[in-house]
């Protein structure tokens, strides 16, 4: 197998924890991007953008310190089922879904039959989407995920369309979670969540806490 060298390394950022990844994408569009404009109003539009997170937790300090509160508790009542609609998807969880059982035990028998294969990819996206499917302020989950075995680890690459990055933390724990219980069904460990993100925004009515947020940390150190 191959030592999951996929894109030249320097090509793909990489930060330790899910709080020093979010930072470095609200740095990213805040210093590379040009005004615009999406359904929900006015944004801050920055290029495409690539990276890989090491570690993800939810008790990620500084997520835990800048996060949206009310968010993060509703994701805990989700986490140990209180709280929750029957049903319900989770909280942002709009521009696509969460992987079904299904789909998962797809990947899961493809990867065991053909470890070296590149085709356990699934889409989550939602044909004819509708205006306004995607709450305002919400995290979007992606349009696309891969698996991969490589360096016998099971890596995984989440594909968003776009992403509001004042938010994105949201998505990015659950996806480490999915990731994780792949990897479990296979036996193998997983390695670094790897994010794409073909247009990630800031809406202007969050320029002030964002500004707020970044002049609160150092420049992270992306290696």
């Amino acid at each position: 197998m191959s030592n999951g060298h996929d894109v030249p390394a320097e090509a793909v950022r990489r930060f330790e924890t899910c709080g020093r990844a979010w930072i470095g994408a609200l740095r990213h569009v805040w210093s590379a991007g040009e005004a615009g404009l999406a359904d929900h109003g006015p944004t801050i539009e920055g290029p495409p953008l690539l990276f890989e997170i090491a570690s993800l937790s939810w008790e990620d300090p500084i997520v835990r310190e800048y996060g949206d509160r009310s968010r993060l508790v509703r994701r805990a009542e989700e986490r140990t089922g209180h709280g929750a609609r029957p049903g319900a998807p989770p909280e942002g969880a709009s521009g696509g879904t969460r992987p079904d059982a299904e789909q998962i035990r797809w990947v899961v028998d493809l990867l065991r039959a053909r470890p070296w294969t590149t085709s356990a990819w699934i889409s989550l996206t939602v044909p004819a989407e509708p205006p306004g499917a995607v709450p305002s302020g919400a995290a979007p989950a992606p349009a696309a995920l891969a698996f991969r075995i490589r360096g016998y680890r099971l890596m995984m690459t989440a594909m968003f369309r776009a992403q509001n990055v004042h938010r994105a933390y949201l998505a990015y724990i659950p996806l480490h979670e999915t990731q994780a219980a792949v990897a479990e069904s296979l036996g193998l460990p997983h390695g670094p969540l790897r994010v794409f993100v073909d247009v990630p925004h800031l809406r202007v009515a969050d320029a002030d806490r964002v500004a707020t947020i970044l002049a609160s940390q150092p420049e992270p150190n992306a290696a």
